[in-house]
């Protein structure tokens, strides 16, 4: 189930806004794809970012994915439980297994972001392609 308050990403990230900051985190459908999930790697509260830059990676017991963020910002803060449970993301992805909080530098990036009923479709598209 896609969670239908959220703004999802090509990059399977979501973003769930709160005001001025954005809560980004990976989705159901990249966990399962990547499998049980050893470690992450998550970048410096106070950094910079700007949309589609690397800010971490993932890495599971098949392989490596990079965390792309969604919007533009600074890194608030971010979710340190992962450093000794990182199988948060795998147990829930759009709860506890949450990575960073970003400040929005541009709250209408929001806008470019795909809906739930989008990122499914975006999905099923993959699926058959």
């Amino acid at each position: 189930m896609i969670p239908i308050d959220l703004r999802y990403h090509t990059e399977h990230e979501w973003v769930r806004v709160n005001g001025k900051h954005a809560t980004i985190g990976i989705s159901h459908f990249a966990q399962d794809a990547l499998g049980d999930i050893v470690f992450v790697e998550l970048p410096k509260v106070g950094t910079a970012v700007k949309i589609g830059q690397q800010i971490g990676e993932v890495e599971s017991t098949k392989t490596t994915s990079t965390i792309y963020t969604p919007v533009s910002g600074t890194i608030m803060a971010v979710n340190n439980e992962l450093k000794d449970h990182p199988e948060l993301v795998n147990a829930d992805p759009y709860g506890k297994g949450w990575i960073v909080v970003v400040e929005l530098a541009d709250p209408a990036e929001i806008e470019r972001l795909m809906t739930a009923s989008q990122y499914e479709a975006f999905l099923t598209s993959q699926k058959t392609a």
